[in-house]
């Protein structure tokens, strides 16, 4: 059952000839728990129709690498294969993501897509909205709750969503599933598109360069369910201790799965909760996965400019960072050599050395990474920007909500003003006596740079 805050239906005319119901996937990447192709079903046996599913590989997505691309890919190919099984025609292109989109539903008696909260997301699906001729749909799946239903607005801090978000969660945590039978309604004069072959497929969209082929975790729904059996079975009884930790592989590594769409929040969540493991541990991790991600979505939806240091960072912060602009950088860096990791603080080219190599960097290092771009660049406007690059190229979960928000939180989103210091003014400071004092930095070194790494 979808509850009927998840979706969201646009005025259109079901067309006489109408030959099947398409779920255009976009946003959710996956079969299981995907809201939007359930209500597809739902509405396919409505009509007595067949659902056909479309997916749209767009070349040259804003940002986006090899490595991004070609994990997108390994999921997708898993969907094409479980979807042929079901015998539910899986059609996929490249090109343009409106006109295509609009190609694949020449025939269609109703369109429905999963909902996207980026700006480029929106963009299109208001452009497919717009020029379709039959009803269509959008549908909520890769949240708990609801974006608007949590809140009608922007949200100062976690501590202001978290009790909106909460006491809602119960009544959206149901899983759901696409059923068999939603592959019967008759024949849909679809004709499904050939396997795809990720590697070779993101070649050709895509461009390469050095360790933009690197590439440590394999996309997919079942990659993603394995990390969080695992994660569950060897670490969440610690989260809570030791998920700060960057030493102790005390984290789930499912952000870029999230963002990809390929495992559902509402899986997690109940998996999480079922779990035997200690009750702060389990909330320690709903934090992250409910509070945090779901703020950082919040941010996007309703500050369309999440991606601009004017935009993005909030007044207080602006004004003090730019009250010390003209403050003293005991070092300074050009864009290339923290792209290389080419600076005197061994902790820091730690950090950029694990994102590079493997698409992924732990989260208390990458506060402290984005903090130190801020000292060591001239003004806060260009470390914004080298910041949200590196992240967004890097990352395997670049371009996401919580990347957008994250980068942006170094420089005081979803965050108070703090004692006052050069160059950071009020926003929150970080530095490498924490790390000493706090974690086992050494032994993190150490994994991303080797033993010889010094100034340890």
């Amino acid at each position: 059952m979808v509850h009927d805050a998840r979706i969201r239906h646009f005025a259109g005319i079901l067309p006489e000839g109408g030959r099947y119901v398409l779920y255009w996937m976009q946003q959710a990447q996956r079969i299981r728990c995907n809201h939007a192709l359930v209500f597809a079903g739902k509405r396919a046996r409505e009509l007595g129709l067949p659902v056909v599913v479309g997916f749209v590989v767009t070349p040259g997505f804003p940002e986006a690498v090899y490595r991004h691309y070609r994990f997108m890919l390994e999921g997708i190919a898993e969907v094409q294969a479980a979807l042929g099984r079901m015998g539910v025609p899986f059609v996929i292109r490249v090109g343009g993501m409106v006109e295509s989109v609009l190609a694949m539903a020449e025939g269609a008696a109703w369109v429905v897509t999963d909902a996207g909260y980026l700006r480029i997301q929106r963009q299109w699906r208001t452009a497919v909205e717009q020029s379709l001729r039959c009803p269509y749909t959008e549908v909520e799946t890769d949240v708990v709750v609801p974006v608007a239903v949590a809140s009608d607005k922007a949200e100062y801090a976690a501590r202001t969503l978290r009790p909106k978000l909460m006491r809602q969660v119960e009544a959206f945590s149901g899983v759901v599933d696409f059923p068999a039978s939603a592959a019967q309604g008759g024949t849909s004069g679809i004709e499904a598109s050939g396997p795809i072959d990720p590697e070779d497929l993101a070649a050709r969209v895509s461009s390469r360069r050095g360790m933009d082929d690197a590439l440590v975790l394999r996309g997919g729904y079942t990659a993603a369910r394995r990390l969080l059996e695992d994660f569950i079975r060897k670490h969440l009884g610690d989260y809570n201790t030791l998920g700060r930790e960057p030493a102790a592989g005390c984290r789930s590594d499912l952000g870029a799965y999230l963002h990809f769409g390929q495992i559902a929040p509402v899986e997690i969540l109940a998996e999480i909760e079922a779990a035997d493991a200690p009750a702060d541990a389990k909330e320690a991790f709903v934090e992250q996965l409910v509070v945090r991600r779901e703020l950082a979505i919040n941010f996007v939806y309703y500050n369309e400019g999440y991606d601009r240091y004017e935009s993005a960072v909030p007044g207080w912060a602006k004004r003090t960072l730019a009250d010390h602009e003209n403050d003293e950088r005991p070092y300074r860096y050009s864009p290339e050599e923290f792209e290389a990791g080419r600076t005197h603080d061994p902790y820091w080219n730690a950090a950029q050395a694990e994102m590079v190599a493997t698409g992924k960097m732990h989260n208390t290092m990458r506060m402290y990474w984005g903090k130190k771009i801020i000292e060591w660049t001239e003004n806060p406007g260009q470390a914004y920007d080298i910041m949200l690059g590196l992240n967004n190229r890097y990352e395997t979960d670049g371009r996401d909500a919580n990347g957008f928000a994250g980068v942006a939180w170094c420089f005081g989103l979803h965050d108070r003003p703090w004692k006052e210091r050069e160059i950071f003014g009020k926003v929150r400071y970080m530095n490498a006596a924490g790390l000493k004092r706090k974690y086992r930095i050494a032994e993190y070194v150490r994994a991303q740079l080797g033993d010889g790494a010094g100034g340890l």
